[in-house]
């Protein structure tokens, strides 16, 4: 869909399409979500839109540790979907991580409206990592004190 305008694509899929999740019946004054790639706030607005706009960012969990990759979607080519992505993962601590985020989504002057949404996405799946992983290697403090008796 290389010659239609981000505008028209918005239009035909705002109100049905298969991402979309509408919560609290179903009047105007609902609130839309939708779970497509690349909505950095879950919102069915044109603003987060993963499908209607031609750029992009997503932040999602990597593999392993804390770990998190940065996607950007690549313009000149859309219709090519899977090489549309430009994927950075970022391994460092979260000052290094924002850093990045902010660098590659407004001071590049890519997306700069999104920055905000980009860093709070940043900050949740961050902290969900970190529970994560705090959770695994947790011990309860009572069989760490008998330990320590004997």
């Amino acid at each position: 869909m290389a010659g239609v305008s981000s505008d028209l694509i918005w239009l035909l899929v705002k109100r049905n399409n298969r991402y979309l999740v509408k919560r609290n019946g179903n009047s105007n004054a609902s609130i839309q979500f939708s779970t497509e790639p690349n909505n950095l706030y879950n919102l069915n607005t044109f603003k987060y839109s993963g499908l209607a706009n031609k750029k992009t960012v997503s932040i999602a969990a990597a593999g392993e540790g804390l770990s998190v990759v940065l996607g950007t979607t690549k313009t000149k080519k859309t219709n090519k979907p899977a090489d549309s992505i430009n994927r950075s993962v970022l391994k460092r601590d979260f000052r290094r991580m924002a850093k990045a985020v902010v660098n590659q989504v407004a001071d590049n002057g890519y997306r700069p409206d999104l920055k905000n949404a980009a860093l709070a996405r940043l900050t949740a799946v961050h902290k969900s990592l970190r529970v994560a992983k705090a959770g695994h290697s947790k011990k309860s403090p009572k069989s760490t004190r008998k330990a320590i008796r004997n």
